[in-house]
C-alpha cells in the first residue's frame, strides 16, 4: 500500500476526514455520559474490567477468524503499553474520580488535554508551537472555562475526585505522546485489540481486589450503558482517534477534545435531563475558532 499509487486515495482521505472527526467527536463525548450511567449501577473497576476485556476479544476474535494479524511483536507490545496509559489508567482513574465530581468538572480537567499535549509535543516531537496554536489553545481554554464556570461554585466536587481526574488527564496525554514517539505500524485496528485485552487483563485483578461484585445492579440502563461503552467507545472511538493522531498530528486532534465538555453537557441534557443555561452555549464559540486555528494548516501555499 503505497502513500503515492493514486489520486483517488488522497480525495478520498480528505473526503472522510471530517466524518471521521465529527463520528470521534460524538462518541467520545457520549461516552461521558454512559460512563456516568454505568457507575451508577456498577464498580467503576469491574465495568471497565469488563468493558476493555470483552472489546478486546471480540476485535482479536474477529482478527483471528479472518486470519489477517498484520502487527509485529515489537507493535504489539508497544499497543500493550499504551493499553495501559490509554485505557486502564485514563479510565480507570476518571471514572473513580466521576464517582465525586461533576460531570461538568470532569470534562473541563479532561479537556486541558490539548495544551498540555501541544507543549510536550512541541518538546518531545518537534511539531512546533507557533502564536496561531497557541492562541487557538488559548480560545480553547477560555471557551471550556466559560462553559464550566459557574457549575464550579455551585457543585460539591471532592478533592479526592477532582486528584484522579488530574490522574486521568495525565494518562491519556503520556498515551498521546507515546504514541505518536514510538509511532506502531501495522493495523489500527488489531492495535486497538491489544490495547484494550491488555487493560482488561492489568484491571480485572485490581477489580476484583478493591471492588463489591454484589454492588453490581443489572439494569436495562446499564445493559445499555455498557453496550455502547464496549462498541461505540472501546472499539470505534478508540480506533478514530489513533487514526485521527496519525493523520492529523498530536496537538491538532488534541484540539478537538475541547469540545467535549460542551457535547457532554448537550447529551446530558437529552438523555439524563440535566440542566443547561444559555450562557453555557456562549463558551461554544471560542472553542470552536480555538479548534479552527489549531487545526488549520500553517501555510497553505508553502
Amino acid at each position: 500500500m503505497s502513500l503515492a499509487t493514486s489520486l483517488p486515495a488522497p480525495r478520498s482521505r480528505s473526503n472522510t476526514l471530517p466524518l471521521a472527526i465529527g463520528l470521534f467527536c460524538l462518541l467520545w463525548s457520549y461516552a461521558f455520559v454512559a460512563g456516568k450511567i454505568g457507575v451508577t449501577h456498577c464498580p467503576p473497576l469491574i465495568l471497565l474490567a469488563a468493558r476493555f476485556s470483552l472489546a478486546g476479544i471480540l476485535i482479536l476474535g474477529a482478527t483471528s477468524i479472518r486470519g489477517d494479524w498484520s502487527l509485529s511483536w515489537r507493535d504489539a507490545l508497544i499497543f500493550a503499553v499504551l493499553g495501559i496509559a490509554n485505557n486502564a489508567l485514563y479510565l480507570g482513574l476518571g471514572y473513580t474520580g466521576l464517582q465525586s465530581v461533576s460531570a461538568g468538572l470532569g470534562g473541563l480537567i479532561v479537556s486541558a488535554n490539548p495544551v498540555f499535549t501541544a507543549a510536550l509535543a512541541a518538546l518531545l516531537l518537534g511539531e512546533g508551537m507557533t502564536w496561531r496554536k497557541a492562541s487557538g489553545l488559548l480560545l480553547g481554554i477560555i471557551g471550556v472555562t466559560l462553559i464550566v464556570w459557574h457549575r464550579l461554585t455551585v457543585g460539591t466536587d471532592s478533592l479526592h475526585g477532582i486528584m484522579f481526574t488530574l490522574a486521568s488527564l495525565a494518562s491519556i496525554v503520556a498515551g498521546t505522546i507515546l504514541f505518536k514517539l514510538f509511532a506502531p505500524k501495522g493495523s489500527l485496528w488489531i492495535g486497538n485489540g491489544v490495547q484494550n485485552l491488555s487493560a482488561g487483563i492489568v484491571l480485572t485483578p485490581v477489580a476484583f481486589t478493591f471492588a463489591d461484585v454484589h454492588a453490581i445492579d443489572v439494569t436495562p440502563s446499564l445493559i445499555g450503558a455498557f453496550a455502547f461503552l464496549v462498541l461505540g467507545g472501546s472499539i470505534l472511538a478508540y480506533w478514530l482517534w489513533f487514526h485521527l493522531l496519525k493523520v492529523c498530528g498530536a496537538t491538532a486532534a488534541s484540539a478537538y477534545h475541547f469540545l467535549m465538555p460542551p457535547l457532554g453537557m448537550l447529551f446530558a441534557f437529552l438523555v439524563l435531563g440535566e440542566h443547561v443555561e444559555a450562557r453555557d452555549l456562549l463558551g461554544i464559540v471560542p472553542v470552536a475558532l480555538g479548534i479552527y486555528l489549531v487545526t488549520r494548516p500553517a501555510n497553505p501555499a508553502a
